[in-house]
């Protein structure tokens, strides 16, 4: 008991000073099932954590079901989108369906025929003229239905002149076989070139940063295409997904404000050839403008993020969508670069298209930040956000080359020891001059 004491004054003593405390080992089964006490401490099991459920899965899934829907025609009337949207099994299977069901419809009406004029009994007799020739029971007539409506032609069963009601019949299956194939074939073809599928190629950075740029905080994420078919007019546009009261007291749920990435300055507007990051300035219009760091940890919402654009393969639009919890976004980070420059070409490096790094970045909210700037009181750690703009070591632009650094990193050294040399020289000079003083009586 004695050491259990002394572990938890330790563990106190290591919070109070910051520091991590140490890993606490995992309890028996019996131990976390059945929580003992004793007369000195207490072992109390620790909450459940909140689950937190997504409006917008990672892969652009709607997290939404529609239950309770009472107008179930409204799909029917627009059969040919509800048959798009099935599932793939379910959609094969209402594709053979059909074509079985309206082959043994046509089938069952020729056997029909065949049956009302005595085809099938008078057929083998001489001076017989039956309506299909070589048509002598069910499976014959359903074998016919399918050369007719597939235009197979195998040349042994055939109708004959001496039949209206088969030519008539003959016409009709001929029509409606036409339209179930444009349908179907149209449905498959369709379901198979969707444009969502397209989609899969389009990526999103698994995180959201925020960090300061040109002195202005930013909500940042990274976009990017894996083909080289590119989307044209491609754009992009954010929603902030949470809850809120209004002033009158109405609870609105899942409610979504706009986040603008560029929409007045055409920002958003995308030329996707190379990964871009996408940047949102957290300025008055921003829902983020009063929220510091402390504060954005404990709000609860979403960020959707939706990319449009039309395929340049096909000219059908495509949408890819992703979302960020406000676990995933991360204040005082920025993304690495991907972007190098080679002999003739750019290459695209998509194993740190997802990673971070962390950076300077003040903890205080934006509407802060921008007063300390209007009354001229920087602080002191932005001025590390501020690199060289000569000379950046990631940027596949800069026309400094390695011949160059070597010759400013001499010209430097020659500076540097040419100061010093007039530093000895003027320190000799002093210390005669103090020497010829002390002489002197």
């Amino acid at each position: 008991m004695r050491m259990a004491g002394d572990s938890r004054v330790q563990m106190d003593q290591d919070m109070e000073i910051g520091v991590t405390p140490r890993e606490v080992k995992k309890l028996p089964k019996h131990l976390r099932e059945a929580p003992i006490s004793t007369d000195h401490t207490h072992l109390i099991a620790e909450p459940a954590k909140k689950v937190r459920q997504r409006y917008v899965q990672k892969d652009g899934k709607c997290n939404v079901h529609h239950g309770n829907v009472k107008e179930t025609y409204r799909y029917l009337s627009d059969l040919f989108t509800t048959l798009v949207d099935l599932r793939w099994r379910l959609s094969l299977f209402i594709f053979t369906l059909v074509y079985v069901v309206n082959w043994l419809f046509f089938g069952l009406l020729w056997w029909l025929i065949a049956l009302i004029r005595g085809d099938l009994v008078h057929g083998d007799e001489e001076g017989w003229t039956p309506c299909v020739e070589n048509l002598n029971s069910f499976v014959s007539a359903f074998l016919f239905s399918i050369e007719t409506e597939t235009t197979i032609g195998y040349g042994y069963r055939v109708i004959t002149e001496k039949c209206p009601e088969g030519i008539i019949l003959l016409l009709v299956q001929a029509i409606l076989g036409s339209i179930v194939n444009a349908m179907m074939v149209g449905c498959m073809f369709v379901k198979i070139s969707q444009p969502k599928n397209r989609a899969e190629t389009l990526m999103f950075s698994h995180k959201a940063v925020i960090s300061v740029r040109d002195n202005k905080l930013c909500l940042m994420f990274r976009v990017g295409d894996l083909r080289n078919s590119h989307i044209v007019e491609a754009s992009i546009r954010a929603k902030l997904i949470r809850s809120q009261q209004t002033k009158e007291g109405e609870f609105i749920p899942l409610n979504q404000t706009d986040i603008n990435i560029g929409f007045d300055t055409g920002d958003d507007r995308l030329f996707l050839v190379s990964p871009l990051i996408i940047s949102h300035e957290i300025n008055e219009r921003s829902p983020f403008w009063e929220l510091s760091r402390a504060q954005m940890e404990k709000e609860e919402f979403e960020i959707v993020v939706i990319l449009e654009g039309m395929v340049e393969a096909t000219g059908m639009t495509c949408q890819a969508r992703s979302s960020y919890l406000d676990t995933e976004v991360l204040w005082g980070y920025r993304f690495t670069p991907v972007l190098s420059l080679e002999k003739g070409f750019y290459e695209v490096d998509y194993n740190n298209f997802h990673d971070i790094y962390e950076t300077n970045t003040p903890s205080c909210s934006a509407k802060e930040l921008a007063a300390t700037q209007r009354e001229g009181r920087l602080l002191p750690h932005l001025t590390l956000l501020t690199p060289d703009p000569k000379y950046h070591p990631l940027d596949p632009f800069s026309t400094h080359n390695d011949l160059t650094r070597v010759e400013k990193k001499d010209e430097v050294e020659e500076e540097e020891e040419r100061e010093e040399g007039e530093g000895e020289r003027e320190g000799g000079e002093t210390n005669g001059l103090a020497a010829n003083l002390g002489d002197q009586p």
